[in-house]
């Protein structure tokens, strides 16, 4: 699977014709696997970012994006209630199959680029003092900066250049980096195989 995901991201465009520019923006629906121990929730938050499309055919399309993805989850424990916000620069590459010329189903890889996190806690706020891995403890320290899995989408081209689309990212890296058997965990950490899954609900524009 790894070697697949590596495959779609590094093949170069070759042979491209009819390249298409685009911009798009939505509605994130985020969470992680793995996170019962803290009762983990969804949590939304907001992407957008530019792509770029190249038709190989009649059928086949392939498109590099590059996406700024706010994720993350909301966690609830005996001390502590909040959520975790995790912004990510994703690197997609896409490949297309057009089902009509109003449908068009993907499928590809995507890689990602942690550039900070941010931990929020009620318990926190209301003592002054925030627990370890609480903003000010380092939560970033915490996290794996690298992501990467798989994705699919499902867009819909109602007039011209306007689309809309639902995609679902699945994360196969760990959200979190291990740490030392009986060290401190903090709070809002369901575990070191916690993964990313996100939904965004989007709509853009082709140039």
């Amino acid at each position: 699977m790894r070697k697949l995901i590596a495959i779609l991201i590094l093949c170069p465009f070759i042979g491209q014709t009819q390249t298409k520019f685009g911009i798009k923006a939505g509605i994130n629906f985020a969470n992680v696997t793995n996170a019962s121990s803290i009762k983990g929730s969804n949590t939304t938050g907001f992407m957008g970012g530019v792509f770029i499309s190249n038709k190989m055919g009649k059928i086949i399309v392939r498109r590099t994006e590059l996406i700024f993805s706010r994720q993350g989850y909301s966690f609830k424990t005996n001390t502590n209630t909040g959520k975790v916000n995790l912004n990510y620069i994703l690197f997609s590459q896409m490949i297309g199959f057009n089902i009509t010329k109003f449908i068009q189903v993907q499928v590809g890889g995507m890689t990602g680029y942690l550039l900070n996190a941010k931990a929020d806690s009620s318990a926190a706020q209301s003592s002054g003092t925030p627990p370890p891995g609480m903003p000010g403890n380092g939560i970033l320290s915490k996290m794996n900066r690298v992501d990467y899995g798989v994705a699919g989408c499902v867009e819909i081209y109602p007039y011209k250049g306007i689309l809309v689309g639902a995609r679902i990212n699945i994360s196969m890296a760990s959200t979190f980096k291990n740490e030392p058997s009986g060290g401190n965990q903090s709070s809002f950490m369901p575990g070191v195989n916690a993964k990313n899954n996100v939904l965004q609900i989007y709509a853009g524009y082709r140039f």
